[in-house]
């Protein structure tokens, strides 16, 4: 039920009458303001379903502060119903003759006098045909009175020429005015498509690359990326489900992969424990163990209540990295911490390393390492320097913020070694890539961590790049490479040629990848009317956006030679 109602401090979108968003955070004890459509508390929300329409109304006498009163569904469709309902009881055909009225010019009647089209060359200009002075439309603004409906009410009954518009025109006219001045809003949950378009439309979309809610979807499709199996305790098993994403739009990728993956959300289950003491995770501890050492001391099995005391005391080593085994994202970043802004509209804060119960479920199954520390980790100083050691005495002589600092530059460390060390060790089930790098180089560097068969999706807002990449791996180039492979690579074993830098001619070993393709797609809404049937006009320009698509193979070692035995057999006469 939490999922279905608006809860405190989450993010929510209002869809308002001209057809836009505003994206907040519904903060208990506060006011929302929403501009000339008025405001409200945000206490009035909370605790209440998704996708109502609301109407402000007006201030009550002793108030300061506006009601609001959910608009029923029957109210919202008036119009519609109107039009099914006149629609059903049409009058005969003779019965409803009009008469040319003196002056007025027709543009298509029948035989007996009915319009059937109506001109509306006197009716352009709606301004001169509207008898209320704009002075007395602030009035009734300000006013406020019914929510807006009396001042639209108004300006219909002082059109002078509303009895010449058509009914299409008279629609669209009490549509505009609809928009414009109506004090209503519905609310929506925040969820990943519904962010990618307020970006998009809204904000800065070059900060999200461009990325529309369909290349989003088919990013996510061409991975592969689904819920990879819960965690298990032992270290060693079967990785699965384990995705390397490189993501320059902020977090949207990440946030659109992690909802697939039924990791974006925090779980009520979790969020209701009782005891928040420590993550449902499996903690490992999978960093080199002679660099690692740490006399934790052990907790014994007994009811003596002085250990019951020593065992709340004590608490887990620092070499303990929270991360999960499966079901898990590596996301691979330029900077010193990576770009994940927009998590925060799903609870999130990517700042926090040390993160307090309730946790996030992005906490144990989102992992970030840099590029430094992907290709040469010996140069990186946070995966090489060992912070010092000091002995129990030394630590309890120590102030607070020492000994805080003391434990969080460990974690730290181990955290990082940690990462480091899986990534490297490969055998990622897919990577997902939306990034403005070279994408040549992004695959040189990270195919060998893929296992084999394993998805690759790479989005680009221009086909430029993505068409260089697809010739690395065209069928001319790697025959080329079977019948007259580099000098340099035929002393190169399967593992270093995987690695291999790669030449002017060859930028990357063409066998790495199968089934190249670069497509694209767009959701286009069209106007549907009898001989007017058009995409809309008003849809924004900017990048179509393409994808690469491949899928990571691993060659074989030698040549392949098919010879076959055929036995001559007499035919049956």
């Amino acid at each position: 039920m939490d999922k279905e109602t608006v809860q405190p401090n989450s993010w929510v979108a209002l869809r308002l009458p001209n057809e836009t968003y505003r994206v907040l955070q519904v903060v208990p004890n506060t006011t929302i303001s929403l501009g000339k459509y008025g405001s409200f508390p945000t206490n009035l929300i909370i605790n209440r379903p998704y996708h109502f329409t609301y109407e402000v109304q007006d201030k009550r006498e002793g108030e300061t502060f506006a009601r609001l009163r959910v608009v029923p569904a029957k109210e919202l469709n008036a119009d519609d119903l109107a039009d099914t309902s006149a629609e059903a009881t049409e009058p005969a055909e003779g019965d409803d003759v009009v008469a040319a009225a003196d002056g007025e010019e027709l543009t298509l009647v029948d035989e007996s006098g009915k319009v059937l089209i109506r001109s509306n060359r006197e009716i352009i200009d709606d301004s001169a045909r509207q008898t209320l002075k704009p002075e007395e439309i602030e009035e009734l603004k300000r006013k406020g009175a019914s929510a807006g409906k009396e001042l639209i009410a108004k300006l219909l009954l002082s059109h002078t020429a509303i009895d010449q518009k058509t009914a299409y025109s008279l629609a669209k006219y009490k549509l505009l005015k609809t928009k414009k001045y109506i004090r209503r809003f519905t609310v929506l949950p925040l969820d990943v498509p519904m962010l990618a378009q307020w970006l998009l439309e809204d904000r800065d979309a070059s900060k999200i690359l461009e990325m529309r809610q369909e290349m989003m979807a088919l990013v996510g499709c061409w991975a592969d990326v689904h819920y990879g199996g819960a965690a298990t305790e032992d270290a060693c098993a079967s990785q699965g489900g384990r995705w390397l994403v490189v993501d320059d739009t902020g977090g949207l990728l990440v946030a659109s992969l992690a909802e697939r993956m039924d990791i974006l959300h925090p779980k009520l289950e979790e969020e209701n424990t009782e005891d928040p003491a420590a993550p449902e995770v499996t903690e490992t501890n999978t960093a080199p163990t002679d660099e690692m050492e740490q006399d934790q001391p052990q907790t014994t099995e007994t009811t003596d209540p002085e250990q019951k005391q020593e065992k709340k005391r004590s608490k887990r080593s620092d070499f303990n990295v929270p991360y999960v085994n499966r079901n898990t994202l590596t996301l691979i970043h330029g900077q010193t911490q990576p770009n994940l802004a927009l998590l925060r509209y799903f609870n999130y804060d990517a700042a926090n390393a040390n993160p307090s119960p309730p946790y996030h479920p992005l906490d144990t199954n989102l992992m970030d390492i840099s590029w430094l520390q992907l290709l040469s980790p010996d140069e990186d100083d946070a995966y090489n320097n060992k912070p010092p050691e000091a002995t129990p005495e030394e630590i309890a002589t120590w102030k607070t913020n020492r000994r805080g600092n003391y434990h969080r530059k460990r974690r730290r460390w181990a955290r990082i070694r940690h990462v480091v060390d899986t990534t490297r060790a490969g055998g990622f089930s897919g990577l997902a890539v939306a990034s403005t790098m070279d994408p040549i180089s992004i695959v040189r560097s990270t195919v060998p961590l893929l296992a084999g068969g394993a998805p690759i999706a790479i989005y680009s807002p221009t086909i430029e790049p993505l068409t260089q990449l697809a010739d690395c791996f065209s069928v001319a180039r790697r025959a080329a490479w079977v019948s007259s492979p580099p000098p340099e690579v035929e002393s190169k074993t399967a593992e270093e040629l995987e690695r291999w830098e790669g030449s002017e001619e060859f930028p990357i070993n063409p066998t790495l990848l199968l089934g190249v393709t670069i497509q694209t797609s767009r959701a286009r809404r069209w106007q549907v009317l009898p001989g007017r049937t058009h995409p809309f006009m008003m849809g924004r320009g900017g990048a179509d956006g393409f994808l690469f698509t491949a899928w990571r193979a691993v060659p074989v070692e030698g040549k392949i030679e098919a010879r076959g035995r055929f036995k001559r057999r007499k035919l049956d006469t």
